[in-house]
Order: structure tokens, then C-alpha cells, then sequence
């Protein structure tokens, strides 16, 4: 994938069994108390959880090259889910979720997706924001849920 103007450098490659530390440390600081467990990540990046995938965003291409953003992805027949994303927070509003999310529309056409459903954090207006700017348009609430009692919103992003 191309990095969009002014962020060369960029990367997105498929999600590796060595990404599980960096990217646990980055999901447990977008996520919180909804981050996945580090066995899960593990188990995803390792492709033993079926229909998942994960996208990585870093910097670079070299070994050290920071973990910027991921996004994981699961796709069932002609539906797919995006199922976690995050950023580091000192590098959003550089324009990595929309990196991301084209890679996400990317690698769910290739596999023949028509749509793609999310939850959002109903008070994650950042977030939000980029969905709607992306596409994404909400079509259900989901009350209490998250951990904390929140609610979500469902979007739909059609193909």
C-alpha cells in the first residue's frame, strides 16, 4: 500500500507472531479496560483464530521501524468486522486511521466483502469522525456495551 502525501516511510504489512508485545502495549493504551488479552493477540497473529486477520501501520520498513496503528479484521463470507483498531495516541490526526482503514477496504475486497460493521464507543467522537469521513454509517446502538456501561454504535461501511 502507498503512504499517503507526506507520511513516506509508512508500512502496512499483515500482523506477524513477533508484533504480540508492541502491539498488546499499544491495544492496552487505545483500548484500556477493553483491550484483548495478550493470549488472544498472540493466538491472532499466530493465525489460529479463524477468519481473523491483522493489519500493521509502522514506521519504516526495517525491523525497528515503530508500530504505529493496527487494525484486526475478520471476514465470514461476504461480511466483515473490524474488530479492534488503534493508533498511538501521539501519532493520531497524521492521517494513520485512514491509512489504515484503506488497507482494511483493501484486504476485505480482495477476500469478496460487501460490507464491513464496527462498534465505536458512543462518546469515542475522534474516532467517530473518521468512520463517518471513511464512509461509515451507523445503523444500530448497542446500550451497556462495554465494560464501563457504555454504549456502542454499530457502522456499516458498504463496499
Amino acid at each position: 500500500m502507498t503512504p499517503p502525501p507526506g507520511r513516506v516511510g509508512r508500512v502496512v504489512r499483515a500482523g506477524r507472531p513477533d508484533d504480540a508485545e508492541a502491539l498488546g502495549a499499544l491495544e492496552a493504551v487505545c483500548l484500556g479496560r477493553d483491550a484483548w488479552p495478550a493470549s488472544m493477540l498472540a493466538q491472532g497473529l499466530a493465525d489460529q483464530v479463524p477468519y481473523l486477520s491483522y493489519l500493521v501501520l509502522q514506521d519504516g520498513d526495517g525491523g525497528d521501524a515503530a508500530l504505529v496503528g493496527y487494525a484486526a479484521v475478520s471476514v465470514v463470507h461476504d461480511v466483515a468486522e473490524l474488530q479492534q483498531v488503534g493508533v498511538d495516541p501521539d501519532r493520531r490526526r497524521t492521517g494513520a486511521g485512514r491509512v489504515l482503514l484503506a488497507a482494511v477496504d483493501d484486504l476485505v475486497r480482495a477476500a469478496g466483502v460487501e460490507r464491513v460493521l464496527l462498534e465505536v464507543r458512543e462518546d469515542n467522537v475522534g474516532a467517530r469522525a473518521l468512520y463517518a469521513a471513511h464512509g461509515y454509517v451507523e445503523i444500530s446502538r448497542r446500550k451497556r456495551y462495554y465494560r464501563d456501561g457504555a454504549t456502542a454504535v454499530v457502522l456499516e461501511h458498504a463496499l
